[in-house]
C-alpha cells in the first residue's frame, strides 16, 4: 500500500473512533439521567400537599357579624364578614397608637395586589405571639379578637392593640374569585 492509501484509512480510523467516543458519551448521559431522574422527582411536594396549597371558599352562607374558621395548609384562618359599625370602628382607629401601625385598608389587600373588600377579613388565625388561637369577643375594649393564653387584644382589622404579641393577626394570602368565593393560597 502507498502512503496515501494509509494516510485516508488513518483519517477513516480517526473518524470511525470519533464517532464511537461520542455514542458511547451519549449513551452514558442517557442512561445517567435516567438513574437520577427518579431521586429528583421524588424532591417535588407530593399531590396530597399540593392539593393543601389552596382553600376555596363559599361566602355566600356567612351572614353579617359571623365568622368561619377554614382551614388552610393544616392553619386556621378566620374569615369575618364585618358589620358596618366593625368596618367604621377599624377606619376610625387608623390613627390611633398602635404598637404594629396598620390602615385597615391595607389589611385588606388582596394577594394580587388589588383592594379587598371592606366587609371581608381574612386572616391567619394565630397569635403572633406564640400561635395561639384566639378567640372573637363581642363587646371587648376594642371589639375583635382576644388570645386568652396570654391576653392579647386584637381590634376590629386584626391589629394588636395590648398584650404581649409583637405584631398584628397576619392577613392570609386570598385573593375574590368571584363576588361570593375567596381562594386562600
Amino acid at each position: 500500500m502507498s502512503a496515501a492509501t494509509n494516510q485516508a484509512h488513518a483519517g477513516e480510523e480517526g473518524t470511525r473512533r470519533d464517532f464511537i467516543y461520542i455514542a458511547a458519551g451519549a449513551a452514558a448521559a442517557v442512561g445517567a439521567a435516567a438513574t437520577i431522574w427518579p431521586f429528583i422527582d421524588q424532591m417535588n411536594p407530593a399531590a396530597d400537599t399540593l392539593a393543601l396549597s389552596t382553600t376555596e371558599v363559599d361566602l355566600s352562607a356567612v351572614v353579617v357579624g359571623q365568622q368561619i374558621k377554614v382551614m388552610w395548609q393544616g392553619k386556621p384562618v378566620f374569615v369575618r364578614h364585618r358589620t358596618a359599625a366593625e368596618i367604621a370602628a377599624a377606619q376610625r382607629d387608623d390613627y390611633a397608637n398602635l404598637k404594629d401601625p396598620q390602615h385597615d385598608a391595607e389589611r385588606l389587600l388582596q394577594e394580587n395586589g388589588q383592594p379587598g373588600k371592606a366587609e371581608w377579613l381574612i386572616l391567619q388565625a394565630s397569635c403572633t405571639h406564640l400561635g395561639c388561637v384566639p378567640t372573637f369577643v363581642t363587646g371587648s375594649s376594642y371589639g375583635g379578637w382576644f388570645c386568652p393564653c396570654h391576653g392579647s387584644d386584637y381590634d376590629t382589622s386584626g391589629r394588636i392593640r395590648r398584650g404581649p404579641a409583637p405584631r398584628n393577626l397576619d392577613v392570609a394570602p386570598y385573593v375574590f374569585v368571584t363576588d361570593t368565593s375567596i381562594r386562600i393560597g
